[in-house]
């Protein structure tokens, strides 16, 4: 997982286990329910990733004291059992589905609809919101592609720049490669400002042969490659000048295969 100092688990949200697990998560947007006497996600999350020796022994130790805080979809491989799994784990509610055959996706949207319904305020039909456009992105792209998945295709998956409420390529907040700094129109919750610096950090691959390696592929900053220049930024959008110095350059870098244990 990536990490720093002081954290016990992945900044990044996403890992690779020596026994042969691996996952990522999206939150689920706009969720509300939470239980202060319970265990916080990050605590869950360490102790299932450092000793869950499967999916379903990860999942029990997630749902486990879950406080509801930082809910999330939880995207799980088995490398050892050539399963895949969905753990959506809300606080009343989770949806747990699992299958050898297939694909999950991700995008900030519960599926489940018990959480979708009674613990988010999501209007996942509002193709206008980040969410929900990449959500028909990745459920188009990922059905014109089944069968065919691989490295290289997962790498133009991230790149992607589709707008599906605007039926163009057009880099954005509301494309799987997501560009709030580009975007005249932002509509997600609590970003809702033209041009608002944020969107994708990073992109990440991985399959079951490099999960075996304990090795993955990532490129840090926008997954497509396009290099952010803070002064620039600032300097066309000045009513953002109260973040100088807090934002940074993000030059494009290739993608690099990292493998655990080197330094």
């Amino acid at each position: 997982m990536q990490s720093f100092a002081g954290f016990i688990h992945s900044g990044t949200d996403f890992f690779v286990t020596t026994a042969g697990l691996l996952g990522s998560e999206t939150t689920m947007a706009d969720f509300f329910p939470f239980d202060t006497k319970a265990i916080p996600e990050f605590a869950r999350m360490r102790r299932a990733t450092q000793y869950a020796k499967s999916i379903d022994e990860w999942c029990d130790m997630m749902k486990k004291g879950n406080n509801g805080g930082l809910a999330n979809a939880w995207l799980i491989g088995d490398i050892n059992t050539n399963e895949i799994a969905r753990l959506e784990l809300g606080l009343k509610f989770s949806g747990y589905e699992k299958k050898k055959d297939g694909y999950f996706v991700g995008s900030n949207i519960a599926q489940d609809l018990r959480i979708l319904r009674f613990e988010t305020k999501t209007k996942e039909t509002d193709v206008k919101m980040s969410g929900s456009a990449r959500m028909v992105r990745w459920k188009r792209i990922m059905k014109e592609n089944v069968g065919k998945i691989d490295l290289e295709r997962a790498k133009q998956f991230e790149a992607d720049h589709f707008d599906a409420y605007l039926k163009t390529t057009k880099p954005d907040s509301r494309s799987l490669c997501s560009h709030g700094e580009l975007d005249s129109d932002i509509q997600t919750p609590g970003m809702q400002e033209p041009f608002y610096p944020w969107g994708t950090l990073d992109g990440k691959v991985i399959d079951s042969k490099m999960a075996k390696q304990m090795s993955f592929l990532a490129r840090w900053g926008s997954a497509c490659g396009m290099s952010f220049n803070a002064k620039e930024f600032l300097e066309e959008h000045p009513q953002y000048e109260w973040v100088t110095g807090l934002i940074k350059n993000r030059p494009s870098q290739q993608w690099t295969e990292f493998k655990s244990g080197e330094k």
